[in-house]
């Protein structure tokens, strides 16, 4: 999957954005080794020492760890990882209502919308 980095928020963070959700939908597993800076800047395509301040914010959160002779690893706290996923799914909910508020739904429009888009899923599931 791409990086698709912008100009709009510092490019740190959105590694960091990026990374949490690799976490979070099990690109990277508790426990798991993380390529070096250096592999994951050339793979972002940027400069290692951002990725290197996205990784030092990560570990100042608890999601990575280091190891000094092995490298970085994702934290085995399982707890840690259930409430990160919980309110990245909550931000992007948050994000979608807000953006449909701006086309003019309301909540209640916008739920049944979803509701109408996921029958019509399961229905071409069935056929």
């Amino acid at each position: 999957m791409p990086w698709d980095l912008d100009n709009e928020r510092p490019i740190y963070l959105q590694l960091m954005d990026r990374i949490q959700q690799d976490i979070v939908a099990g690109t990277y597993k508790p426990g798991d080794k993380i390529p070096s800076v250096r592999d994951l800047a050339l793979e972002a395509a940027v400069n290692p020492n951002t990725m290197q301040k996205a990784l030092s914010e990560l570990e100042r959160s608890g999601l990575v760890y280091s190891q000094r002779t092995s490298g970085r690893f994702i934290t085995e706290d399982t707890e840690m990882l259930k409430k990160l996923k919980r309110r990245l799914a909550e931000e992007h909910i948050q994000d979608f209502f807000q953006k449909m508020r701006n086309l003019g739904f309301s909540d209640e429009e916008t739920l049944n919308m979803i509701q109408e888009t996921i029958k019509g899923e399961n229905h071409e599931d069935n056929t």
